[in-house]
């Protein structure tokens, strides 16, 4: 019995470290992916198809929503991932990183160039094909938690300023999507929904100026929104981002209160311990029957990883170079130009972003051709990414412990 207790004992302090680790979200992100595609190319592909068509209903009088559960996870725990963000880029933009205009100009023209060029790639190699030509921006997305688990596997080797960048092209790459899908990826409106919602929006912002710090009112009006614009035809995620843009990031009666911190601090972990890998488990599996190499160099495929590797790395490094070279911006402090590179290639790991567009894209008439073939393209490009700029990092980034001896 005291065997067991110390055994359980360990389990329960490895998990909770394994937990704290910075890479830990990246890890599970892969495990959920190759856990989905195990699950699709063996004999239980039916109860994973099964599972994720399951239909899951919620009513309340007239009002129903009623989704299989792949849109459940894609409209309604993906907008708690949404929120996320946008209470990472207001903060960041008050008292963060992009506080200052000299931290934004080089990870802004980055994340502009590395989306300019993947879409451009992608639209050149599909542009005889209306339907693939409205998946132009797949490959224009990057996964930030993929991309900073990978860079803390590294440790010492790759200097603070670079991770800074990382994550502020990021967020950058984040707005930009955001602007994507509520422009291009938007259904038939309802105008009803679409008043309902900007009332919503209406109350947030009110609430906001008066300085209400109790985050349940927000999340109360935030439910409503998040309804409201489902039924708009606009899409529900962008609900989360305009709600974590509303909470207040300070309170006026108790400074050392800051109530976007705690619903910061809060849903992180769950998103990256649970949600964002439910959502690659979802998303992720591909079949790979019948799967030859011919099909990896149809136009999808080859765009999307064309997109993420090459297009990303060569527009990052283009608007970046030009900048530094022009004096407009440094590279990072500490940082060598083969670092830097590095991390733009990793800036090519597009995983969660990219299916959740590619979902968008293609969800309405999609063939199962076009579904293989975006998911696996994103598989390819971002395993290329994260690969190749690991091993970059890896080997021309010595530590700081070897690089001083």
């Amino acid at each position: 019995m005291e065997k067991e207790r110390e055994y359980s004992s360990e389990i329960s302090k490895w998990l909770q470290d394994f937990m704290r680790q910075d890479s830990s979200s990246g890890i599970l992100l892969i495990f959920a992916a190759i856990l989905a595609m195990i699950l699709e190319n063996s004999p239980l592909s039916w109860f994973y198809d099964a599972l994720l068509d399951t239909p899951v209903e919620i009513r309340i009088g007239e009002l129903q929503l009623a989704k299989p559960l792949l849109l459940w996870i894609n409209d309604g725990l993906m907008a708690v991932f949404f929120m996320l963000i946008g209470l990472e880029v207001k903060r960041e933009f008050l008292e963060g990183e992009l506080s200052r205009l000299d931290q934004i100009i080089l990870p802004g023209l980055g994340a502009i160039g590395g989306m300019l060029v993947p879409a451009a790639i992608y639209f050149w190699l599909n542009q005889s094909d209306p339907v693939a030509l409205n998946g132009w921006a797949i490959p224009a997305a990057t996964d930030i938690a993929f991309a900073l688990g990978i860079i803390s596997l590294l440790g010492k080797r790759v200097p603070v300023s670079l991770r800074v960048f990382l994550m502020a092209l990021a967020i950058f790459d984040d707005l930009g999507a955001i602007i994507i899908i509520a422009i291009f990826y938007t259904a038939d409106l309802s105008l009803a929904s679409l008043i309902i919602a900007v009332a919503a929006i209406v109350v947030l912002f009110v609430l906001n100026m008066l300085h209400v710090t109790r985050v349940s009112a927000y999340v109360m009006v935030g439910v409503i929104l998040w309804v409201a614009v489902l039924k708009s035809g606009v899409h529900a995620t962008l609900a989360g981002v305009i709600l974590g843009l509303m909470i207040p990031i300070k309170d006026p009666k108790n400074s050392d209160r800051s109530p976007l911190r705690e619903v910061e601090h809060g849903l992180h972990q769950w998103v990256a311990i649970l949600i964002v890998p439910l959502f690659a488990f979802a998303n992720a599996g591909v079949s790979l029957s019948g799967l030859t190499f011919d099909a990896l160099l149809e136009p999808i495929p080859l765009g999307i990883a064309a997109g993420l590797f090459v297009g990303k790395q060569i527009g990052i490094m283009l608007f970046c170079g030009v900048a530094i070279v022009l004096g407009f911006a440094k590279l990072p402090n500490g940082a060598s130009w083969s670092g830097f590179y590095a991390t733009t290639i990793l800036c090519g790991i597009g995983f969660t972003m990219s299916l959740f567009i590619a979902s968008l894209a293609f969800e309405q008439g999609g063939t199962s051709s076009i579904i293989m073939g975006d998911r696996l393209g994103i598989l390819l490009g971002s395993g290329l990414s994260a690969v190749i700029g690991y091993l970059i990092l890896k080997i021309f980034n010595p530590s700081n412990r070897e690089a001083s001896s």
